[in-house]
């Protein structure tokens, strides 16, 4: 069992930053491909980023936030985060992080965090 809390959801106006951290517990990280997905209201859970398990793993990003999104892992502290740049509108949603064994499908991963909420206004 994996345990995952987000944190660093908010508001923010459009173009600028912020910083989502996910902390795990039980089971360390390093076993895991870790990602990030997000949920609009009306729409489909919809990938963001991963990163595969693994010191120098690569990264994996939805064309939407490539060059805006950075996902990076540190599997000593047991933590993830998303550093979201140049925010639009459009990434407005919930996040959520998850932990397991796929890439951009959602139903691949076996433990998800909360969510936590990302509004960017105009």
């Amino acid at each position: 069992q994996v345990d995952l809390v987000e944190s660093g959801g908010g508001l923010v106006q459009a173009g600028g930053s912020l910083r989502l951290s996910c902390a795990a517990s039980g089971r360390t990280l390093s076993r895991y491909v870790m990602a990030w997905f997000r949920q609009a209201p009306g729409k489909e859970r919809e990938f963001v980023a991963a990163a595969i398990s693994g010191s120098g793993g690569s990264t994996y990003y939805a064309d939407s936030v490539k060059g805006r999104f950075f996902i990076s892992r540190d599997n000593a502290k047991n933590t993830a985060n998303l550093q979201m740049n140049r925010l639009k509108p459009e990434d407005t949603a919930i996040y959520y992080c998850a932990a397991g064994a796929g890439l951009s499908s959602a139903t691949q991963y076996d433990f998800w965090g909360q969510g936590t909420q990302v509004t960017v206004s105009s």
